[in-house]
């Protein structure tokens, strides 16, 4: 069969390859080519394991600046430039808040007050300091964490889209952990196109409120529900508010955004969670080639203009 399809346990996820090529024996050979791209990118991103290249940025704040491949670069200039933009909630620097919560791992904690104000000191962006001539970076604090979380696996998939173009592929997808994106025609709907769930927020995982019907796009979902922490009697989502250094206060559940770049889902998706729905819409509205969903807390659900006729909605079983 010239379809192959792949799943592997990486990036704390799972994560689904699909790729359907002219020749049937290249299948093979082209997965393969792509889980290695995944582990080395795993190496080069992760802010988890001790020994990738960006944890070696980590580890020397305050110290010196350290060079870095160009695609590490490319991707925190990037997010610097985002997380400097005015009302923008994305913050590649919140890496020591993230930390002292951890929400979604064995330690989570909620921190006392004064570890976050603690932490939240050295999450100031423009203390990443960057020599686009040497490819380095340095932060400036002791103690400074870049987390690329918000930003990595939309950053990857792209990267490994734009791979897969350079081969015999008729049509492929990659899917990190809800972070989709394919090119060419669906082969299973007539349409060409793709359709993909979008969680309900009130039911477990893949289950589904409504789906979206996509080609050559990425969808990318951030929602409240994904990973928590439950201390005492209250409830922790792991979106925070780089403000205050606590989680978001919302009414949205979810976000979605499609586009064709998924490190612009990523980005556009943590830089809106937490304004308003209007003030989310209005600025969709405004950006080119970006759509979005927002699903409340109640499952009302409101989305941009560009995707009228492409959602359907789902029944619950």
């Amino acid at each position: 069969m010239p379809e192959k399809r792949e799943s592997v346990r990486m990036m704390g996820t799972i994560i689904d390859i699909m790729v359907h090529t002219f020749v049937s024996e290249e299948s093979d050979r082209i997965i393969d080519e792509v889980i290695k791209k995944l582990e080395c990118y795993e190496q080069r991103f992760s802010a988890n394991n001790p020994e990738s290249e960006l944890m070696k940025v980590n580890q020397a704040s305050g110290i010196s600046p350290v060079k870095v491949h160009h695609d590490l670069y490319q991707l925190i200039k990037k997010g610097k430039e985002h997380s400097l933009k005015e009302d923008s909630h994305l913050n590649i620097a919140l890496g020591p808040l993230i930390k002292a919560w951890h929400i979604g791992f064995d330690d989570a904690k909620r921190p006392a007050h004064v570890a976050i104000t603690a932490a939240l000191k050295l999450t100031d962006p423009n203390c990443i300091k960057l020599n686009d001539i040497d490819q380095s970076v340095f932060l400036e604090k002791k103690g400074m964490q870049i987390d690329l979380g918000a930003l990595a696996k939309g950053y990857i998939a792209d990267l490994i889209i734009s791979f897969l173009k350079t081969l015999p592929v008729k049509t492929a997808f990659i899917n990190l952990g809800g972070n989709f994106v394919s090119f060419g025609p669906s082969q299973t709907r007539d349409s060409g196109f793709y359709r993909i769930g979008i969680q309900d927020p009130k039911r477990k995982r893949n289950q589904y409120l409504l789906a979206v019907d996509t080609k050559d796009q990425s969808v990318v979902t951030s929602g409240i529900y994904e990973r928590i922490l439950k201390h005492n009697d209250e409830t922790f989502h792991h979106i925070f508010d780089t403000r205050t250094g606590y989680p978001i206060e919302t009414n949205l559940a979810s976000l979605t955004i499609i586009s064709t770049q998924s490190v612009d889902g990523e980005i556009w998706t943590t830089r809106l969670f937490g304004h308003s729905i209007p003030t989310i819409l209005s600025i969709v509205e405004k950006l080119s080639g970006i759509e979005c969903v927002l699903v409340t807390e109640t499952n009302e659900v409101n989305y941009s203009s560009g995707l009228d006729g492409r959602i359907t909605p789902l029944i619950s079983r």
